[in-house]
């Protein structure tokens, strides 16, 4: 299991039966479910915060399809070559990658942290062996430098925190789209597209780039397929229903994956 600290006052966490506790009193228990919740209330930017469930299962449904398995490998291999003993996915979601890249590196202890309750639970069903937590991107309840890999995939993440928990010559993955991908979907659900902002603005002291690729390739999806990926990200909501009826209707020919990977190393 990772070090965990407690959100509170930051000291480390030590669990017995199924309570962790700090040496200044606070505690938390872990839910029948398996997920521990080291969210505050204060640092909670809503009152359920996080995608929708709607959005999850649209996007749980997408993904065990099998359409983005390709991103998942890639992740898999990037990480097998480092060989990590505890890794951390930053914004799991439901767990799909979590899981994936646990049972492919069974020597690892594999943690996966959300924001949202919802999505932690689902990705308990998934998995049980995996350590789920609900929790913040921008406050991780890890130890620091506790850990050897964090994985960030289509989701926000703090610089000063990744820095703080990597241990030296660890590493941190993001995963997110290059300005082709989805392209010919976007063109139709839009009179103009926006610009895709750059995975990475500015490099922060400390970390390095060794690896950074795009991986592609087509996606060709049946009509309920295309509903759940418009459903599980925010075009569900941003582009008129209009539009996106007349895409379940004709399909979208040219559909492309586009994924930027970039890999990390902590100084």
């Amino acid at each position: 299991m990772l070090q965990l600290i407690c959100p509170h006052c930051h000291e480390a966490l030590q669990v017995t039966d199924r309570t962790w506790a700090c040496g200044n009193g606070h505690s938390y228990d872990q839910a029948r479910q398996g997920y521990l919740n080291l969210l505050l209330v204060q640092h909670k930017n809503s009152r359920q915060p996080g995608d929708t469930p709607a959005m999850l299962g649209c996007r749980q449904a997408f993904l065990d399809g099998g359409h983005y398995q390709p991103v998942s490998d890639e992740i898999n291999r990037l990480f097998s070559e480092q060989a990590p003993a505890a890794v951390l996915d930053m914004g799991c979601g439901e767990g799909y990658y979590t899981d994936r890249l646990a049972r492919a590196l069974p020597q690892a202890d594999c943690a996966g942290l959300d924001i949202s309750k919802d999505a932690v639970i689902k990705a308990c069903r998934r998995n049980r062996d995996i350590q789920w937590l609900v929790g913040s991107s921008a406050r991780l309840p890890v130890a620091d430098a506790s850990l050897d890999a964090a994985l960030c995939v289509f989701s926000p993440w703090s610089w000063d925190e990744c820095l703080r928990v990597l241990r030296p010559g660890g590493h941190l993955l993001l995963v997110g789209p290059h300005a082709d991908h989805l392209l010919a979907l976007r063109e139709k659900l839009y009179d103009s597209i926006h610009p895709t902002p750059e995975l990475i603005k500015v490099l922060p002291e400390g970390l390095e780039i060794v690896n950074d690729q795009v991986l592609r390739y087509a996606l060709d999806l049946d009509p309920t397929a295309l509903d759940n990926l418009i459903g599980m990200t925010p075009h569900g909501f941003r582009s008129r229903p209009d539009r996106q009826q007349a895409l379940r209707d004709s399909g979208v020919a040219g559909l492309e994956v586009a994924m930027r990977m970039v890999m990390l190393q902590r100084h």
